[in-house]
């Protein structure tokens, strides 16, 4: 997970209408005609083309806009009914694990707790702590989405992030916490990502992964 953009065998972990939808997410059209392997190819692909600036890293670790570092961002005034909402979504941490736990589920350093650290640049972390994915899309100016024409049974389908500076499909579409972490607690998620690169420079590399094989 320490380079610049997700391994093809994390990426063959994934659910084939997932890997299709990231592929949507970057723009990549004709996906719907692809089988598996081909899909995985496709996605590094585009994951290594990145977004259009390069101080910073995307989804995959790979280039992004801005130049601030991915500490934790301080708060800032908001309305009191996000504050309300933001609290409501507290819960215990610890990863999920399940017969069909990922390897990079447990080769990644646990974070249970906003005070937990990484134990060094570019180490892979997982977590299921509200406040800690909250805290780090903040830092990075990410909001909770989905894509649309994933949902089931009533709640948001695919989980991901609306990271400023990407270039997005017309199909993904910001949702709110409460949403958003009611599909990642009730498919019992987890959360696989790292805060910096092995360089040290800020990543936004993340996915989601279930003990289940039902990945977001």
């Amino acid at each position: 997970m320490g380079s610049r953009q997700g391994s093809s065998s994390d990426i063959a972990q994934l659910r084939v209408d997932e890997i299709r939808a990231r592929l949507r997410a970057y723009g990549v059209s004709g996906v719907s005609r692809l089988r598996k392997p081909d899909l995985v190819r496709e996605l590094v692909r585009a994951e290594r083309r990145g977004g259009p600036a390069k101080r910073s890293t995307g989804p995959s670790g790979r280039a992004a806009g801005g130049g601030r570092g991915a500490a934790p961002a301080r708060a800032t005034g908001t309305r009191a009914g996000q504050g309300r909402a933001e609290r409501k979504t507290s819960t215990r941490a610890g990863t999920r694990t399940g017969r069909a736990s990922s390897r990079s589920v447990r080769s990644s350093q646990r974070i249970d707790s906003t005070a937990d650290r990484p134990e060094r640049p570019g180490r892979s972390l997982v977590t299921t702590s509200h406040e800690v994915i909250q805290r780090w899309a903040r830092a990075r100016g990410a909001k909770p989405a989905t894509i649309a024409g994933t949902e089931r049974d009533g709640r948001v389908g695919v989980l991901t992030f609306d990271l400023p500076g990407y270039r997005t499909s017309r199909r993904l579409r910001q949702v709110t916490w409460n949403e958003w972490f009611r599909t990642f607690d009730e498919r019992r998620l987890n959360l696989i990502y790292q805060e910096q690169l092995r360089d040290g420079r800020p990543s936004n590399f993340f996915r989601t992964e279930s003990p289940d094989r039902e990945d977001a």
